[in-house]
């Protein structure tokens, strides 16, 4: 037995982002209900993204369709060579396009495992090996049987586990985890925003850090907002969590106590990340304080809490800091110091404003796309750096503002900005507002959606719905992200600066500082219930969001509590009971989402609708909205996922215009009427184990890889 260890030389030092993680590649028949099923378990429990390709499950000559997008965009690459793998075209052909992806040097990394058969017969191509090739020669040409050849050389030269009859396959099984589980570390390191003459500050927090005394094992980063305290603790994250068992980053703490469940939500995330295996979801808080003590404390870890206040009580969330082993280390970020005095062990780091020198540095980098600005640009540049006033954030914006723009518009926004007293209490945002001000208004709706409602949500389903609206967001969001305003992360996730989200909130308050209802969005469920249950709804409200999974008191909500909301385009309601016909109220919602629903409206009639999304609700085949299901001409996108109690979906033929379809985990599904009459059907999620009997006719039309795939981070 040899660890892929003593092979420095295939290991890359990063890693491709993509949709698996791991791709296993075996000949069925040999390890399908053996090793390559225990491996593919304890992948899975580990929460490691795994494709499992059983080859006999492939049909016709080439690969399949499903494989040729999975084998490049998988990130580590396990093919299990046991003494019939040869004799299988399909494992012959995934093992060419997986060195042909390594080859590329790109990142991917090949663990091979010799199961049961000698690295040097793969290498060379002996005994049953030669025999397999002796027969492929007979029906392939010489130029794929050369590939295939050299594809197995390539592998066999490879050090990976050579499992023998007296190995014990359990421990080896141990190993591969682990050895995976280090190398997908290397990849998941946190987006960072890119920030100037950070090395120093990185340098200073990881000497408190190292510290040998206990004092060491808390430090806390704080200073105002807008300096880059996410951004520092985001690096020395990524340059240290190596050296522990297990890490987690706790992100938009604040944010997050501000939901009803938060605390919960951040024990979860925590117990989640640093188990990984055989963890079940918490309930209660209590519950969550006894898991992190019992099981988290055992491991030397590395925690970040970011972005806390007053309201982070943390012996109330995580329990006692004297649990966690002398080896685990802390990090806190706020805005507020005195938030840190519940340790008073913590060593403080104080972030400031940047020096002059590392201001023009990044200001030109996103105003010039260079470290300096050009001579005949230098003065106008060094009083834009003043305004901004030392602040990262400020800098990047204002310069991703003034990036090819004519000189004139320069000078007029130096104005502006130079009329912003420098004394006023919240200059990050008043500065920030400016380049706001500058967008179109579609931008400003997309902006506003994202800051009240979606940064952290995946975002196909949301473009949908803003595509439905005309806001153009293919453009919009480029807008954005050119302007510093917001990003998209690996997994297509939106994502925005604490500071820039405040501002997008701040604007919609101002429409009515003390009427939520004349607002154009309400995300608050406090604010949503009082004006439902009171009729105060406007036609200003656009976009609103209701979660009352811990009010049962509160759940119920009928058509009428909608009536007066005509300019509502999304709706969200969470864990709600929605009563009545909805066929008169609503006339211009884009996007209908009620996850989680004990009942659903009776009646949808609403023609601009492009989404509905009803995931895990108690809709039935008796459902009334069946019947006027075919109303919806625009409807783009329907998602039933993990509606266990439905039978058979109503007549789908009416919706022309639909492209994604997701029925997953829908268990008791046998039937989909009017499937075949869809011709816009694009994409269908039906799961693993889904056996929908009338799909087969429209599945041998629609191909393969329609069915496959995920719409989970919907």
């Amino acid at each position: 037995m040899e660890s892929i260890l003593a092979s420095s030389s295939v290991l890359p030092s990063a890693l491709p982002a993509g949709e698996y993680e791991v791709f296993l590649s075996f000949r069925g028949p040999d390890v399908r209900k053996t090793f390559a099923d225990h491996l593919y378990t304890s992948l899975y429990r580990s929460k490691i993204r795994t494709f499992r390709d059983e080859e006999e499950l492939c049909k016709g000559e080439g690969i399949a369709p499903s494989l040729v997008q999975a084998i490049p965009n998988s990130k580590i690459y396990i093919p299990i060579l046991t003494k019939q793998y040869a004799s299988s075209k399909w494992c012959l052909q995934e093992l060419a396009q997986m060195v042909g992806c390594w080859k590329q040097k790109k990142g991917h990394l090949i663990l091979p495992i010799f199961y049961f058969v000698d690295p040097r017969d793969v290498r060379h191509q002996h005994g049953s090996y030669q025999e397999a090739f002796v027969q492929h020669a007979q029906k392939h040409s010489p130029e794929t049987v050369n590939e295939w050849k050299e594809a197995l050389q390539e592998v066999g030269q490879m050090k990976g586990w050579h499992v023998t009859e007296s190995d014990s396959q359990g421990a080896i099984i141990e190993q591969i985890l682990s050895e995976v589980e280090l190398h997908l570390r290397g990849i998941y390191t946190l987006v960072t925003d890119e920030l100037v003459g950070i090395d120093s500050h990185v340098e200073e927090v990881m000497t408190l850090l190292n510290s040998s005394s206990s004092i060491g094992k808390v430090v806390g980063i704080h200073g105002m907002g807008g300096l880059g305290k996410t951004t520092l603790s985001k690096a020395v994250y990524n340059k240290i969590c190596t050296q522990f068992e297990r890490f987690c980053f706790l992100e938009d703490v604040r944010e997050t106590l501000t939901n009803s469940e938060g605390a919960l939500s951040l024990q979860n995330k925590l117990i989640s990340s640093i188990l990984k295996k055989d963890y079940h979801q918490v309930s209660n808080v209590s519950e969550g304080i006894n898991m992190i003590k019992e099981r988290v404390c055992k491991h030397k870890v590395l925690i970040v809490i970011d972005d806390i206040d007053g309201r982070f009580e943390f012996d109330k969330i995580i329990g006692s800091l004297g649990d966690f082993s002398f080896d685990s280390r802390f990090m806190f970020t706020t805005r507020y110091k005195r938030a840190l005095d519940f340790f008073p062990k913590c060593k403080l780091y104080e972030i400031g404003e940047m020096s002059h020198p590392l201001s023009l540095q990044l200001f030109s980098k996103h105003a010039f796309g260079m470290d300096s600005p050009p001579m005949e640009d230098s003065a106008i540049s060094e009083e834009f750096v003043k305004v901004a006033a030392g602040l990262p954030l400020a800098l990047k914006v204002i310069g991703s503002l003034l990036f090819r723009r004519e000189r004139k518009f320069w000078e007029e926004k130096l104005i502006e900005l130079q009329g912003i007293p420098s004394t006023t209490e919240n200059k990050v945002q008043e500065r920030l507002k400016i380049s706001y001000n500058d967008l179109s208004h579609n931008e400003k709706q997309i902006f506003l959606d994202i800051a009240c409602f979606f940064v952290g949500t995946h975002k196909d389903l949301i473009y949908y719905m803003w595509s439905g609206c005309d806001f153009y967001p293919e453009s919009g969001i480029t807008t954005l992200i050119h302007r510093s305003l917001m990003k998209l992360d690996e997994g297509n996730h939106f994502w925005m600066h604490d500071h820039i989200k405040d501002l997008g909130r701040a604007i919609v308050r101002e429409e009515d500082i003390q009427h939520p209802y004349n607002r154009s969005r309400i995300w608050s469920t406090d604010d949503a219930l009082d004006m439902l249950r009171n009729t105060k709804g406007t036609e200003r409200v656009e976009v609103l969001r209701v979660d009352v999974k811990s009010r049962e008191h509160e759940k119920e909500l009928k058509s009428v509590d909608f009536k007066d909301l005509s300019g509502l385009r999304y709706l969200e309601v969470r864990y709600g009971s929605i009563m009545g016909d909805f066929s008169q109220v609503l006339p211009n919602l884009c996007c209908l989402r009620l996850p989680h629903c004990d009942s659903i409206p009776s009646d949808i009639y609403m023609k601009k609708l492009v989404v509905l999304d009803l995931k895990e609700c108690n809709v039935k085949d008796n459902w009334r909205g069946w019947n006027r299901i075919k109303g919806l001409e625009s409807l783009t996108i329907l998602q039933m996922g993990n509606c266990r109690s439905i039978k058979a979906l109503g007549n789908l033929s009416g919706l022309k215009k639909l492209e994604l379809l997701d029925i997953e985990g829908c268990t008791k599904l046998t039937k989909v009427n009017g499937l075949e009459e869809l011709d816009g059907l694009r994409y269908m999620d039906m799961g693993k184990r889904m056996r929908v009997k009338y799909l087969a006719k429209s599945a041998a039309r629609y191909g393969k890889g329609l069915l496959s795939g995920s719409l989970s981070n919907w």
